[in-house]
C-alpha cells in the first residue's frame, strides 16, 4: 500500500471543534497528516499586534499531541511554506472551502488540492471575542 501524505495548513491559534474536524477528514484521506502553522510574525501580520494568543511552540505542542497528527512544520513565509511541501512530499493539501476560486500557495508543489467545507459558527476570533460558537 502506497503511502500517502497529507498537508493542513494555517494559524491554529486556539483549537476548536471547526480544526478538529479538518484534521480528522485530512487524516482520513492518508497516510501520514503534516499540519503547517504560520509563525507569529506571520500570524501578527495577518491578524494584528494582540495575535496569536498562543505562541507558535505551544501551537505546534497542542496539535503534535493529537493522534491524527504526524508531524507540524512552522513556517515564516509562502517560499518557506512551498519548501515544506516539497521537502514532506505532499500528495494532497486540505484547504477550507473559502479558498475556492483564490489563489493557494505551494498548490503547484502537490499532486491534489481538495477543499473542506468549514463548520460554521466556529472561529478562534469568535472564541477569543467571547461570542457564542455553536
Amino acid at each position: 500500500m502506497p503511502t500517502i501524505n497529507v498537508w493542513v495548513n494555517g494559524c491554529f491559534d486556539v483549537l476548536h471543534i471547526g480544526h478538529i474536524e479538518l484534521l480528522r477528514y485530512a487524516k482520513s484521506l492518508g497516510t501520514h497528516l503534516i499540519v503547517g502553522i504560520d509563525s507569529d510574525t506571520r500570524v501578527s501580520s495577518f491578524k494584528g499586534p494582540l495575535r496569536p494568543f498562543n505562541k507558535q511552540e505551544q501551537r505546534k505542542k497542542f496539535l503534535e499531541e493529537l493522534k491524527s497528527v504526524t508531524k507540524v512544520e512552522i513556517y515564516d513565509s509562502d517560499s518557506e511554506l512551498c519548501q515544506h511541501l516539497a521537502d514532506n512530499h505532499i500528495d494532497i493539501m486540505v484547504i477550507g472551502s473559502d479558498w475556492k476560486e483564490k489563489r493557494i500557495v505551494g498548490e503547484k508543489k502537490v499532486k491534489k488540492v481538495i477543499f473542506f467545507d468549514r463548520i460554521e459558527g466556529y472561529s478562534t476570533t469568535r472564541i477569543l471575542n467571547n461570542e457564542v460558537c455553536f
